[in-house]
């Protein structure tokens, strides 16, 4: 027996003018107070069973961009006609309508958990999938797209042949030529997933269950930015309606920059957090997971428009038990002095720091926040050690170091694009991050002392070419450029170029090289950069 029987309960108003990414902003004014089941809106098409259960609906699980992309799928291709004229009604329909899936037929936590990178726009990393679904399904669009479903094996198998009907070059691209495409997909990749990801599951039957929590109150929000650093904040949240909630964030970075803004929020399936807000004059956009207790979120914020500049985040209440959720920087070197952050709850009582740390000036403290100048001495242990204030602590929360033997770039591997000069698509930058390593006592790479100090701030950029085909097509000069602060790299215009040989456009292969400048010496690290042409189809799952 199926664990859910779903049924449509909302009616639809979709106009042509409604495009991706314009359904799920958190507008909670503009949703109604019920829904009542509705099948016309879908029961031509969809045939109802005795339950009043919709065919091929009732056979999938979805996150909420997944139901956005089916629901205009319908539109665009489909040819679905639906009520309503006015775009601002087209869209709260289609908001109502993602919403009522993804409550009803979404991904429990613990299914959504191994791929809520591709949710949350974090987009320049390898993926580690079966290599034989990577290579049916992955080669033309992230494989954490196929995982963020659910279906019966039989809908699996139709998805097969939808991919046939509407892109029949599948068979003949790439990784689809040299293979019995259409048998391989049919009798090995669909057994597959039906088995991986199945419509029912016990994570799926077990969420249901569990009473979901409300979010709204006051929150203490701590995560890095690349360019920008370390940032400490807090969240003021307040209900409208069970769902929908307005915010209102305040902080500052390490350095003292000052943000401010306000937003509004939507949660799905009970955990699954959307929020549109603005600081000061950037759009931002959060996606976050609530724990099942309703005391922890976790996820990311960036830009929105250029989602691989970004904030890892983790809030917890500020009514919550005392702990330390950061600490920042995360390292400091011996016999230097420094400005220390330490973020979380219930942060009175005595500051203790490891071995040879001692605090040299308390700079600002309240119950969530301590600024406070520390001290290394010159021969303090190098390690990783515990940061405590009263009953709150952290366990290898800071890093003594002697100084810093390699960097690494991250991402290791990433992609910007082209674009503005007149045209519909923006450029998409990239963003780089420097992580620093001590050797340890041994001074030897790649042993159990060597020490991972975090996100270094005194960091230079520049790009190089990757090969010399690079260097013969000077692709430093043509593709873009690199804040050698920050660490964001600015693609160039798009379209030909007639400076270039042949016209071509900018597109290039770069090595990113990361510096740090210490004791008269310089230690580098490196990763690659490609950038390319534009992205045309722009899903909210890549």
């Amino acid at each position: 027996m199926r664990s859910y029987r779903p049924r449509i309960a909302i009616t639809l108003a979709v106009t042509a003018g409604l495009f991706f990414h314009g359904s799920l902003q958190a507008e909670p004014e503009a949703q109604p107070a019920g829904v009542e089941p509705l099948l016309a809106s879908c029961a031509g098409c969809h045939i109802p069973d005795g339950e009043g259960a919709l065919s091929r609906i009732r056979d999938q699980r979805k996150t909420a961009e997944g139901w956005e992309m089916t629901i205009n799928r319908m539109r665009l291709i489909h040819g679905l006609k639906l009520s309503g004229q006015e775009i601002a009604i087209a869209r709260s329909s289609m908001r109502d309508l993602v919403k009522h899936l993804a409550d009803t037929q979404g991904l429990a936590p613990a299914e959504s958990e191994p791929y809520r990178y591709l949710l949350e726009q974090d987009l320049n990393r390898v993926e580690d999938f079966d290599p034989e679904l990577a290579i049916m399904c992955g080669r033309c669009h992230s494989s954490a797209r196929f995982a963020l479903q659910r279906r019966t094996e039989d809908e699996w198998a139709k998805l097969v042949h939808f991919h046939l009907g509407q892109y029949p070059s599948t068979e003949y691209s790439l990784y689809g030529r040299d293979r019995d495409w259409l048998g391989q997909a049919l009798n090995e990749t669909v057994p597959a997933l039906a088995e991986q990801y199945p419509l029912d599951s016990q994570a799926w039957s077990e969420w249901q269950a569990t009473p979901k929590p409300k979010l709204d109150g006051r929150w203490i929000l701590a995560g890095h930015m690349a360019g920008r650093g370390d940032l400490h904040a807090v969240m003021s949240v307040e209900s409208t309606k069970p769902d929908f909630y307005t915010l209102e964030l305040s902080g500052q970075f390490r350095d003292g920059e000052a943000i401010s803004g306000t937003g509004k929020a939507v949660v799905y399936t009970g955990y699954d957090w959307r929020a549109q807000l603005r600081l000061g004059d950037v759009s931002m956009r959060q996606v976050l997971a609530a724990d099942a207790s309703g005391d922890t979120l976790t996820g990311r914020m960036h830009v929105r428009g250029q989602e691989l500049q970004g904030v890892r985040l983790k809030l917890v209440r500020a009514d919550a038990k005392p702990q330390i959720i950061a600490v920042s920087p995360t390292h400091i070197r011996r016999g230097s002095t420094q400005l220390m952050v330490i973020s979380g709850t219930g942060l009175s009582g005595d500051i203790s720091l490891p071995a040879g740390l001692s605090v040299e000036e308390v700079v600002e403290r309240d119950d969530n926040r301590v600024a406070v100048k520390v001290s290394a001495a010159a021969d303090a242990a190098i390690g990783r050690g515990t940061v405590s204030i009263g009953s709150a602590a952290r366990g290898e929360a800071v890093a003594v170091y002697d100084k810093v033997d390699s960097v690494a770039v991250e991402p290791a591997f990433a992609i910007a694009r082209v674009g503005g000069n007149g045209g519909s698509t923006p450029k998409v930058n990239a963003a780089f991050r420097a992580v620093g390593v001590d050797f340890g006592e041994d001074k030897t790479a790649g042993t159990e002392d060597d020490i991972t100090l975090g996100y270094l701030d005194e960091v230079t950029w520049q790009v190089e070419p990757w090969d010399e085909v690079a260097k013969e097509a000077e692709d430093v000069r043509f593709a873009g450029q690199m804040d050698q602060r920050r660490g964001i790299f600015e693609p160039a215009a798009a379209g030909p170029n007639p400076e270039r040989r042949h016209s071509t456009n900018n597109a290039g292969n770069l090595q990113v090289v990361a510096s740090v400048e210490q004791d008269g010496a310089s230690v580098s690290g490196t990763g690659q950069l490609i950038v390319t042409v534009q992205r045309w189809n722009n899903p909210p799952l890549k």
